[in-house]
């Protein structure tokens, strides 16, 4: 006897996809909630009835909202992605100009074997570097 031989192929493949549309359209909700919060220019009452439209309203206030901001939506996200990724930029090149705790041992030692600083000194920044 076969467990699933009431349930044909067809209805498993509409049950599937039944699913999987359903979490697209969460995805599509979360979405447009979270640009909707994170937006600058819409006050705090825009932001209060736009969320009012989408819960009360799902479809319609989704689509309204997509139809109304969607390029809007794509500009935010894109500017969003770009400010990430030069923030990175920034901390990777800040970083790598440093040449870190070894380097600044290195300058030190330079100092103690040119004479500049005596080996107190040099301890001291040996120290301070490593903290």
């Amino acid at each position: 006897m076969f467990i699933a031989a009431d349930y044909p192929f067809l209805d498993v493949f509409w049950t599937m996809l039944i699913f999987v549309m359903w979490v697209i359209w969460i995805w599509i909700v979360v979405a447009v909630l979270m640009d909707l919060f994170r937006r600058q220019d819409v006050s705090g009452w825009g932001k209060a009835a736009w969320a009012f439209f989408v819960i009360v309203l799902p479809y319609l206030g989704v689509f309204v909202y997509l139809i109304g901001q969607g390029k809007g939506m794509a500009d935010r996200k894109a500017a969003e992605l770009q400010a990430g990724r030069a923030a990175f930029d920034d901390r990777v090149r800040s970083v790598s100009a440093s040449n870190g705790a070894a380097g600044e041992i290195a300058e030190a030692k330079k100092l103690l074997d040119s004479g500049a600083i005596n080996e107190a000194e040099f301890e001291k920044l040996k120290r301070l570097s490593l903290a």
